[in-house]
C-alpha cells in the first residue's frame, strides 16, 4: 500500500467498484481483499471490509463503510484523454454502468463517485488563455460529454464573426 492513499467510501459494494474500474482503465487492478475479523454495525464477519485498487495508477482503498456517508462532487478522478474515442471509451463506460451524465464532461458512476472526462484539448485551450480559451469555455458549457471537434472548432474561431 502507498504511504497516501485515497480512502473511498462504499456501502457494500467495493469489490464490485474496485473489479469495474479495474477492468475499465489502463494501469489499473484489485489488489488485498481484507474481510471483517467479526461482526460490525453494518456487516458481519467474514464480509468484505476493504479493497485495495489502483486507478491509472493512483492508489486507492474502498471501505464498506455502510450508508451513513454518500459521495459528492467535491471529489472528482479527472481522466485526460487525447481524443473523442478514448473520451467516448471511459464517458460510455462509466454511464452505461449505471452512471449518470452532468454537464461540462462530469459524470458519475453507479456508486455515485464523480468523474471528469476531459479531452487534453480542452485543458490546453483553457491554458492557453485569451479568445481561445474563452471560446472553447463558451463551447464547453453547452455540453455533458465533451466534443473534441466542437472544443477544436472553437478554439480556431470556426463561426465566430
Amino acid at each position: 500500500m502507498s504511504k497516501n492513499t485515497i480512502c473511498l467510501w462504499y456501502n457494500k459494494d467495493a469489490e464490485e467498484a474496485a473489479r469495474f474500474y479495474a477492468a475499465t482503465f489502463p494501469d489499473s487492478k484489485v489488489g488485498a481483499i481484507t474481510r471483517a475479523p467479526g461482526s460490525y454495525p453494518d456487516g458481519k464477519e467474514g464480509d468484505v471490509l476493504v479493497v485495495e485498487f489502483t486507478v491509472f495508477g493512483v492508489a486507492c482503498i474502498g471501505l464498506n463503510g455502510g450508508p451513513t456517508f454518500k459521495h459528492n462532487e467535491a471529489f472528482s478522478f479527472q481522466i485526460s484523454t487525447e481524443d473523442q474515442e478514448e473520451t467516448d471509451r471511459y464517458w460510455d463506460a462509466i454511464v452505461g454502468n449505471g452512471g449518470q451524465e452532468s454537464e461540462c464532461g462530469w459524470c458519475k458512476d453507479k456508486w455515485g463517485i464523480s468523474w471528469q472526462i476531459t479531452p487534453r484539448t480542452l485543458m490546453d485551450a483553457l491554458a492557453a488563455g485569451g479568445d481561445q480559451a474563452s471560446r472553447a469555455f463558451e463551447a464547453m458549457m453547452t455540453m455533458k460529454k465533451i466534443d473534441v471537434a466542437a472544443i477544436d472548432a472553437a478554439r480556431r474561431g470556426d463561426g465566430v464573426r
